[in-house]
């Protein structure tokens, strides 16, 4: 883990007041955002399409859409910053509130991640290996690029997929054609924004979390170890041995280039393809990650807490580890609580949202002080809460 260094100073313009912060989205990442700040002395609001979110329970919540000038005026009224907990927010509403006040991390970041032709083309420009890669508009750019890719390959949409949706994985040109049909049927005379990206065989994922505040002080969390099943995460280790300091070194250089380009302020997630000893950049996602739920127990600070601390320009917490710490999503249905919390070191967070199948409704963390300490207490997390 690295924290840069900081001069001493009279940090941040909100000294004096509680400042009131504005969140695009009121899910479980916005939840643990207002959990992280409370104890700060932050307040915050929210803007979300859907009542009742799970941010709604904290604090007051603006029930509207993004794209609607009005609503955004009413969310805007009296913020001291904005900040936003999903890459798919419209980039219109942060450029529309920009006009107004300080919106974290910046429009720039946000459109760059939103097209993963954007988000490739500038990794390669920064010389971080990625996976072969090329846009795909029609069929015969869909053959150019399976010339050079080979099989097998995987087709994307250009935005808005995530948890494995809006993804093909062509095996064979059968699949191809197949693949084709599908996307002409449904597209309905729209025009097909598509990315082809050769498939990477690789050994494991892992995923680097950066917080960089305005004066561009940085903070990097040790690399987490991640294994995802149908395309969702299902655990992340954080602390766990095997990653040398020469792997975690080149992690940050990659992810520390992508702050520096994008001027970035905010917590920045960066997952990787482990291949041997080769870092291969999957995407980024420009805010608190799935990944880092650990850190709220598993370090001394927290990546929302960190990520509030950029966006407010107060100097950034290092996130030394409590040991060594797994994160367990918890998908589909409400766990046994009672035999979570009788597992020694567990720690259960639940979203206050509705269960159904595969949907992402909580998360458990355990701590130990050693990766073999672990083991056990994480095998009766995992029977305790089975994916439904």
């Amino acid at each position: 883990m690295t924290l840069s260094p900081l001069q001493p100073a009279s940090f941040s313009k909100y000294d004096s007041h509680q400042p009131l912060i504005g969140i695009l989205g009121a899910g479980q990442l916005g939840r643990m955002l207002a959990l992280a700040g409370i104890p700060l002395g932050l307040r915050f609001r929210f803007l979300d399409p859907e009542a009742n979110s799970p941010a709604a329970q904290l604090a007051p919540c603006i029930t509207g859409s993004y794209e609607d000038e009005k609503t955004l005026e009413a969310f805007a009224d009296g913020l001291d910053a904005v900040t936003y907990e999903f890459e798919n927010v419209p980039a219109k509403a942060v450029e529309t509130l920009s006009r107004r006040l300080p919106v974290y991390p910046s429009q720039l970041a946000l459109e760059t991640s939103q097209d993963r032709l954007k988000e490739k083309t500038l990794f390669q420009k920064l010389d971080i290996e990625t996976p072969f890669f090329a846009p795909v508009s029609n069929r015969s750019n869909l053959n150019a690029a399976l010339e050079i890719s080979g099989f097998p390959a995987v087709l994307k949409t250009r935005r808005f997929g995530y948890d494995g949706k809006g993804q093909w994985l062509l095996r064979n040109s059968q699949d191809a054609d197949f693949c084709w049909e599908q996307i002409e049927k449904t597209s309905q005379s729209r025009e097909i924004s598509l990315i082809l990206e050769g498939f990477i065989p690789f050994d494991s994922e892992v995923s680097l979390i950066a917080a960089r505040n305005l004066r561009g002080q940085t903070v990097f969390y040790p690399l987490f170890q991640n294994r995802h099943e149908g395309g969702v995460l299902r655990l992340s280790k954080l602390g766990a041995p095997g990653v040398s300091k020469e792997l975690q070194n080149r992690a940050e250089t990659a992810t520390r280039s992508i702050l520096d380009a994008l001027n970035y302020t905010g917590v920045l997630a960066l997952e990787f393809f482990l291949v041997g000893d080769r870092l291969i950049a999957n995407e980024m996602a420009p805010r608190v990650h799935n990944s880092g739920h650990g850190t709220i127990e598993g370090a001394s600070a927290s990546q929302f807490e960190n990520h509030l601390r950029a966006i407010l320009d107060y100097p950034l917490a290092a996130p030394n580890l409590n040991g060594v710490s797994a994160m367990w999503n918890v998908l589909g249905e409400t766990p046994d609580i009672a035999g979570v919390l009788a597992t020694p070191s567990a720690h259960l967070h639940l979203y206050g949202k509705t269960p159904r199948p595969g949907r992402k409704i909580g998360h458990i963390t355990v701590l130990a002080e050693t990766e073999e300490a672990l083991a056990e207490p994480l095998a009766v997390i995992r029977k305790l809460a089975p994916q439904t």
